[in-house]
C-alpha cells in the first residue's frame, strides 16, 4: 500500500485496467526497504546511546500511569475471563450445578472462598468504577492534575470496599 501511494504522488504514473486486474506503468520501487530503515534508526540510536523509549527506567510511576495500565489489563483479563467461561460452557460435558457442586464439595476453608470471591470482584468493580471515571473525563472535567490524582485515590477506595462487599455477599 505504501509503494501504492508513493507511487501515484510521482509524475508519469499511469494505472490501465485490463481484464487481469490494474496494470500500474511507470511505478519506481521505494528506495529502501522497512528492514533497511529499521536498521537504521537502530544503529542511530545505538551510536547516540538513545535508551528505547518509552522505558520503564525512565519514567517515575505514578498513580495515574498504574491506574491505566490496571484498566487495560482489568478490560483484558475480564474479556478473556468471560470468553473462556462461554467457551468452558459450550464444550464441557454437564450443567451449572453440577460444576458448583464440584466446587462446594472440594471443601476449601472459608478464608480461600472469601479471598476467590474478592479476586473475582475486584477487577469488575476497579474497571467499572475507572470507566465511570473515564466517562467523565470525556465531558472534559478532571482533568487537571491534582483532580486526576484524586479522582484516581477514590477510583482505588471504592474499588477496594466494593469488591469487600461483593466478597461479603
Amino acid at each position: 500500500m505504501a509503494l501504492l501511494l508513493r507511487s501515484m504522488a510521482r509524475p508519469g504514473f499511469q494505472v490501465c485496467r485490463s481484464q487481469f486486474g490494474v496494470l500500474y506503468r511507470h511505478a519506481v520501487p521505494m528506495g529502501t526497504t522497512a528492514k533497511e530503515e529499521m536498521n537504521k534508526f537502530w544503529d542511530k540510536n545505538t551510536r547516540l546511546n538513545r535508551p528505547m523509549s518509552p522505558h520503564l527506567t525512565i519514567y517515575r510511576w505514578s498513580i495515574p500511569m498504574v491506574m491505566s495500565i490496571t484498566f487495560r489489563g482489568t478490560g483484558v483479563g475480564l474479556s478473556g475471563g468471560i470468553s473462556l467461561f462461554a467457551v468452558a460452557a459450550m464444550v464441557l460435558p454437564g450443567n451449572y450445578p453440577e460444576y458448583l457442586d464440584l466446587i462446594h464439595s472440594l471443601s476449601y476453608g472459608p478464608q480461600f472462598l472469601a479471598f476467590t470471591k474478592f479476586a473475582l470482584a475486584f477487577p469488575v468493580s476497579y474497571h467499572t468504577l475507572n470507566g465511570i471515571r473515564h466517562l467523565a473525563w470525556d465531558t472534559g472535567k478532571g482533568f487537571k492534575i491534582p483532580e486526576v490524582y484524586r479522582s484516581g485515590y477514590v477510583v482505588c477506595a471504592l474499588s477496594v470496599l466494593a469488591s469487600i462487599g461483593l466478597a461479603c455477599l
